[in-house]
């Protein structure tokens, strides 16, 4: 990678940038290696004859005088099978690797590539020697690990004939076969690399509309505040919220294909520990290690601030790669703020103009950038196919401050806001997502699904749909109709319960003081979740919508009840109250059905004895 003919000379250093002159031909973007171990850097600037450097490892020590030298090279993702069930730096370098080799430190100046060079993978070409191919198109597959097949893409700016093509066990440089392109003859791998600052390319124009819900598990999230799968999402909140261990549930338990998890600029030992449950969790889809689906990025807040900026693009790329596999891939980083505030520390040794709260005046487009990399799109080439890329970023504002600039630029981004709310979180309410703050814009394009399982959770349980829930006379008719109910609920909630806390509950009407009592059953049987709990850490669509069900329709027959005059705490007094409190922990939506059953015969029970029509 050396070569003496582009080497330059340092001449000021300031943290992870350096200043240095003598190479006439460098180039924005090229990577270079600074100094006398090599440290790894980047070019960000050209001014004159002069070039600016930041350096992805610590410089100190580093002095002027001492040699940078050009490699022709941007900074690139190695892509190809070994990413899977792996753990990167935030410039790609395996950790596990670097530990055998080094120690448990990284120090610098290692070169260790992404993707194993020793590996042998079981190559099965689904092309033939004459076949004309274009960029995305499948060349055959590696059975990377035993939940993903790995399909080993013709890299999309080539174009040619196959002129040879084989078949057998290959490292990932070994050559499997040669294209005949305008340009010559090029060697075929199971590898390609590719700048992780660019967007890997699509079909032009055919980004599909985000129609199919990316389902999570999480009941607030998938009853009140959806996503789909190409769709964006931000989770601003303060320390201790939950932001963490909301992403590990989303890692876990959503339904697409491949998790990239990027632990940007976190602590230490926040990011030991999602190494060491991910290793631990079982893939509910096949029984196997989660981390065979998952690439884990660790980028811990003590190592350069560069490599943190980098972590993110990295995290994207290699997402893309797996969307145009033709597969549905998740991003959750965490979190966005210290990759923010990279920018800034950069910008400020750059000596640039700093806009609102030091940071500098492009973070807008690079928020957006970023979230303009999610899609659901047709990907290029044959077969044809469809893959997406998910994006959900953490936000960790300073003091809980969500208008600070990085969540403002954050949500004009992201089509989900799940706002945590510290005051839920410390009162022992996770997920903490408030669902006043909390918005979705992907909700009309899901509810005619939902309201499709709507209809055939009714079917299947048999229910009449003209009885069972009524709002006075009016049956609920959809799934639209019942989240609005809720929601509604919660909303009359919230503003009573700020009266009560002046004049008390007992000096409220009858009606307000139910509100409150079913309020509190749906905060605590349904937006209630619990994380490490084996049954209630997931729920599938038809226990929320049975749950969802259940509740609303207590609700709606106890406010007729209370209309004709039988007294709230005969209501709230009733056995089955508690039955209903923890139907969140039954395993099936039938045994829910059967506990509401029982809770309308026990408030009809409770008509007949008060002689009223209920």
């Amino acid at each position: 990678m050396n070569s003496s003919d582009r080497q330059g000379q340092i001449k000021w250093i300031g943290g992870p940038v350096i200043i240095a002159d003598g190479i006439p031909d460098i180039q924005v973007g090229e990577m270079v290696e600074v100094g006398n171990e090599n440290i790894i850097g980047e070019v960000i600037r050209i001014s004159g004859g002069e070039f600016t450097v930041q350096a992805y490892e610590v410089t100190s020590g580093v002095s002027p005088g001492e040699v940078v030298t050009g490699t022709r090279k941007q900074l690139v993702a190695e892509l190809g099978p070994g990413l899977l069930d792996n753990t990167l730096d935030g410039i790609g370098r395996p950790l596990e690797t670097i530990r055998q080799l080094k120690g448990p430190f990284v120090t610098r100046g290692v070169r260790i590539n992404a993707l194993s060079r020793e590996k042998r993978w079981e190559f099965k070409p689904s092309i033939k020697i004459g076949d004309r191919v274009k960029g995305g198109d499948v060349l055959g597959a590696v059975q990377e690990t035993p939940a993903i097949t790995h399909k080993i893409l013709l890299p999309p700016k080539d174009t040619g004939k196959i002129l040879s093509i084989k078949q057998g066990e290959y490292t990932v440089d070994e050559t499997i076969g040669q294209l005949e392109t305008p340009n010559g003859t090029i060697n075929l791998k199971l590898m390609q690399e590719w700048p992780i600052r660019t967007p890997r390319p699509f079909k032009s124009g055919e980004r599909v509309p985000l129609e199919e819900q990316l389902v999570t598990g999480q009941r607030v999230i998938d009853t009140f505040f959806p996503i789909t799968k190409g769709g964006t999402a931000s989770i601003p909140g303060g320390f201790g919220t939950g932001k963490t261990v909301l992403l590990h549930s989303l890692a876990k338990w959503s339904d697409c294909d491949i998790t990239v998890y990027v632990g940007c600029g976190e602590r230490g030992n926040e990011i030991a520990e999602v190494l060491s449950d991910f290793s631990k969790l079982i893939d509910p889809k096949n029984g196997r290690p989660l981390t065979e689906r998952t690439v884990i990025i660790a980028n811990t807040s003590n190592m350069p601030v560069a490599a943190r900026e980098a972590s993110i693009n990295l995290g994207a790329t290699m997402a893309e790669y797996y969307r145009d596999q033709g597969y549905h891939a998740a991003i959750m980083a965490d979190s966005t703020s210290r990759w923010a505030e990279a920018l800034r520390e950069i910008s400020g040794v750059l000596e640039e103009m700093p806009a609102e709260a030091g940071y500098p005046a492009y973070l807008p487009d690079r928020i957006a950038e970023f979230y303009e990399r999610a899609a659901m799109v047709s990907v290029l080439g044959d077969p044809p196919r469809t893959g997406s890329v998910s994006i959900i970023g953490a936000v960790s504002p300073p003091g809980g401050d969500l208008n600070e600039p990085v969540t403002i630029y954050t949500l004009r981004n992201t089509g989900v806001f799940w706002s945590l709310d510290r005051d839920l979180a410390y009162s022992r309410h996770f997920p903490a997502i408030n669902w006043l703050r909390s918005y979705s814009l992907y909700v009309d394009r899901l509810l005619s699904t939902w309201n499709q399982r709507f209809e055939k959770y009714e079917r299947e349980e048999g229910q009449d749909k003209t009885a069972p829930i009524r709002r006075g006379t009016e049956a609920v008719e959809s799934f639209e109709d019942l989240r609005k109910r809720a929601l509604g609920l919660l909303g009359q909630y919230t503003e009573i319960e700020a009266i009560a806390k002046i004049m008390g509950e007992r000096a409220l009407p009858d009606e307000q003081r139910l509100v409150l009592f079913s309020a509190d059953l749906i905060k605590e049987s349904f937006l209630r979740q619990f994380a490490f709990d084996e049954t209630d850490s997931y729920c599938d669509t038809r226990k929320q919508i049975a749950i969802l069900q259940m509740l609303i329709e207590f609700h709606e027959r106890a406010k007729l009840l209370v209309r004709e005059g039988v007294p709230v705490e005969k209501i709230r007094s009733i056995p089955q109250i508690t039955l209903m409190q923890r139907a969140k922990f039954e395993k099936n939506s039938g045994e829910i059905d059967r506990i509401s059953n029982q809770t309308n015969d026990e408030l009809t029970k409770l008509a007949r004895e008060h002689q009223v029509s209920a």
